[in-house]
């Protein structure tokens, strides 16, 4: 594996020049391999249900925060911004989005200008580090993160920063993909080559849950939801020019228990 600090270059450029949003691979300017419900195995996919499916795992997610109007919550890697804006238009909360990447902090104030001025300061974008966050103590009522937390080397950091800028009883809400607790997963850079190069790094989701009760976090829930994620995915993945790459593998290493998709949740 590379020296972290050419890892992190890589994942810059990833997000910054290659735009990775602009891959068919997504699509409506989100980033997600998607929270996907039963559709007719015997059709194409189109773009709006693999839209829907990113969308959809927004919701999933947020929802986990139990929100109430008004409440302020904090995106980690908010990317392109737009679930930011789907949950700040639908929720009645106020969102403010983090990123690291300046590019995408541009586009995200290009895709979600209209939103930006309707929500009338409701959603806001900031550039910082998820591991070191800019905000004050006890300053918002939830923190989520979707499918960021594979590019962070320090994820015991993020748990205290997370839970330091959460007031008492606030919660946090995280999804991405993760290695069940004991699988062994010598074989997964063999198969993905952003775990290969260390773009993404996958740990057991046990040892998020435990950085998050080290954090101070109570009600920790860890919760796999890779039947809504993989199969689906990967139907997509075929209709692209991407049908012969790696990325086809992610549904193998899901079928040979080594990755799975998990939603964790936790009270501060």
């Amino acid at each position: 594996m590379e020296p972290e600090s050419d890892v992190q270059a890589r994942r810059d450029r990833m997000y910054g020049e290659l735009d990775l949003g602009s891959l068919t691979l997504f699509s409506g300017s989100f980033i997600n391999y998607g929270y996907w419900g039963e559709l007719d195995p015997g059709r194409e996919l189109t773009v709006e249900e693999r839209t829907s499916s990113q969308a959809e795992m927004y919701r999933q997610v947020v929802s986990r925060l139990e929100p109430e109007p008004g409440d302020r919550l904090l995106e980690l890697g908010c990317g392109l911004g737009v679930g930011a804006a789907l949950a700040a238009a639908e929720l009645g909360v106020l969102v403010s989005g983090l990123d690291r990447s300046a590019a995408q902090l541009e586009r995200a104030l290009a895709v979600n200008a209209d939103a930006i001025q309707a929500l009338g300061g409701a959603l806001s974008f900031h550039r910082g580090s998820v591991t070191d966050i800019p905000w004050g103590d006890g300053s918002v009522d939830g923190v989520y993160a979707v499918e960021m937390l594979q590019h962070v080397d320090d994820l015991a950091a993020v748990a205290r920063e997370a839970h330091r800028v959460l007031r008492p009883g606030g919660r946090l809400a995280a999804a991405t993909f993760f290695a069940p607790d004991g699988a062994d997963t010598s074989a997964i850079p063999d198969l993905i080559e952003t775990v290969a190069t260390g773009v993404d790094v996958i740990r057991p989701v046990g040892d998020f849950a435990a950085d998050l009760t080290s954090a101070g976090f109570a009600e920790v829930a860890v919760e796999s939801i890779g039947e809504h994620v993989w199969r689906q995915f990967d139907r997509w993945v075929a209709q692209t020019e991407y049908r012969d790459s790696w990325g086809r593998n992610w549904l193998r290493c899901y079928e040979d228990g080594i990755v799975d998709y998990y939603l964790v949740s936790a009270r501060r």
